[in-house]
């Protein structure tokens, strides 16, 4: 059948029509860059790198976004995020250092600027919101605070404070540090003459060591606080540092409005939250502890301080908490099918929520190699898991992961 001119019109315009629509549904929308840190390869020693992956703003799914790049080390431990997304800080456990890159925003490209070395191998590092202080725990038999300047550039600077934490009555215990948080204090808490506080996790090795010798009967766990100097950056325990935490502290956080601080148990499996006072000071919230899964490593707020996320090592899953608003109080724990928890791949050892949206949230998988993805939903709290998730990398046992939003929209954030 001969088709007329009009009819011909007609066709193309509707297939080019069709054509378009499947195109158009098929363009994938970047809201995040995922910035993950393991090594090249399992060989002990091996050079550190930070993997890049773009974030479907509508599936959550993560696909590579740039060749990795070297970490500048060995063996990466823990990376943080400047508050304006503008740089990133990695630290090298295996080679003593911590490394300094700007973040291009539009593309997620990494380009390494300049390091420090530590004096002992550094577990974990956080920032100033005001991008103006380096945070770093470091040592293996002693547990040490390092108070780092940084410049208008991001660069790191010199020495400003040092913190030995020893536990009170064992000063030659063997101690791990673990963890350290910084509380920006824009509720106005009056830590004077603070603007805001740091805490620190460590465990007493000495009094708790599974399959070793017990030396010590002191409390195992701790968590140090100090309240910094606006002008000096000098640190100064905060009443009541330092406060019991537990058997083995792995992680600590707060909430947005720094209200609040948590700290996960390894040994205890158990969440131990803390209500900041005025004077900075912290007490515990009442009925806790609170349970987690196996082994809780990491521990996240979502940015509008209603949801809280564990992920549990031994059990590898995300175990998902309410806040009540008034307490801080993790109270019912939200459930996807029945259950507290959400799979992940093995081990899973650090724990995001994604800046851009707080829509997904995202595991480093050590003993996976993976990185698992969830969608979070934002009037509930419940996760359900992102397309195609676990997401493979190039390397092996992932440590770390941060994420920068795509710069395309705002951000999503709380005000006090």
């Amino acid at each position: 059948m001969k088709l007329s001119k009009v009819s011909q019109l007609v066709l193309v315009s509707a297939i080019g029509l069709a054509v378009a629509t499947l195109l158009s549904g098929c363009i994938i929308v970047t809201i995040d860059y995922v910035f993950v840190a393991d090594s090249v390869n399992n060989t002990p020693g091996s050079a550190g790198q930070i993997e890049a992956f773009a974030t479907d703003s509508e599936t959550g799914a993560l696909r590579p976004a740039d060749p990795p790049v070297p970490s500048g080390g060995a063996n990466p431990v823990s990376m943080v995020v400047s508050s304006d997304y503008t740089d990133l800080y990695v630290a090298n456990k295996g080679s003593n250092s911590v490394v300094h890159f700007a973040i291009t925003l539009s593309t997620g490209g990494l380009t390494q600027k300049d390091s420090v070395t530590t004096s002992a191998p550094p577990n974990y590092i956080a920032l100033s919101v005001a991008h103006n202080y380096l945070y770093v725990v470091s040592g293996t038999t002693s547990a040490t605070l390092t108070e780092y300047s940084l410049g208008t550039d991001g660069s790191i600077g010199a020495v400003v404070a040092q913190q030995t934490m020893v536990v009170p009555g064992y000063a030659s215990d063997t101690v791990v540090p673990t963890g350290v948080a910084v509380i920006p204090n824009s509720t106005g808490l009056t830590v004077s003459p603070s603007v805001y506080a740091v805490y620190a996790t460590v465990y007493d090795q000495s009094a708790y060591n599974p399959g070793g010798t017990v030396t010590s009967t002191a409390n195992p766990g701790w968590l140090f606080g100090f309240a910094v100097d606006p002008s000096s950056g000098a640190l100064t325990a905060t009443t009541g540092s330092p406060y019991l935490a537990g058997v083995k502290p792995t992680a600590v956080t707060a909430d947005p409005t720094d209200r609040f601080v948590y700290v996960t148990d390894f040994a205890s499996n158990e969440l131990i939250g803390y209500s900041i006072e005025n004077s900075g000071q912290l007490a515990f919230m009442v009925n806790g502890p609170f349970k987690t899964g196996n082994e809780p490593t990491a521990v996240v707020v979502d940015p509008r301080g209603i949801f809280m996320y564990v992920s549990n090592s031994l059990q590898s899953t995300v175990s998902a908490f309410n806040i009540a608003l008034p307490t801080g109080t993790p109270s019912a724990t939200v459930a996807t099918t029945g259950s507290s928890t959400n799979s992940t791949d093995t081990d899973p050892v650090a724990i995001i929520v994604d800046p851009a949206l707080g829509r997904f949230v995202f595991t480093a998988n050590y003993l996976g190699n993976t990185v698992s993805g969830f969608r979070l939903n934002t009037s509930t709290g419940v996760l359900s898991a992102t397309e195609n998730t676990p997401y493979v990398v190039t390397g092996s046992n992932p440590a770390a992961i941060a994420a920068v939003p795509h710069g395309n929209h705002a951000t999503e954030s709380v005000t006090p």
